[in-house]
């Protein structure tokens, strides 16, 4: 259900501002996105797994945040950030 460390290694190096960067809004959209998608899948075999939709609904509501925050400092960096995850259709 959760993503492996080589894919979160390979998201991680995908959206970073620079070298050093882990803990970007960025990034943690990114990371959010993957997970909110691998629990979306579980959830379509597990249709009365009520703990994973919760969950589900935590990530998608901190996502949302950081999508907010990332809008009101650069909307420019806003609208890269949903076309390259395709979150909005």
């Amino acid at each position: 259900m959760s993503i492996t460390q080589e894919r979160k290694s390979e998201l991680i190096q995908e959206f970073r501002r620079d070298e050093s960067d882990t803990g970007s809004p960025e990034v943690q959209i990114a990371v959010l996105t993957e997970r909110i998608n691998a629990l979306t899948d579980h959830l379509r075999v597990h249709k009365k797994d009520h703990g994973s939709r919760r969950g589900l609904l935590m990530l998608v509501s901190r996502r949302r945040r950081l999508l907010d925050y990332l809008k009101s400092k650069t909307p420019e960096k806003y609208q890269e950030m949903l076309e390259r995850l395709g979150i909005r259709k």
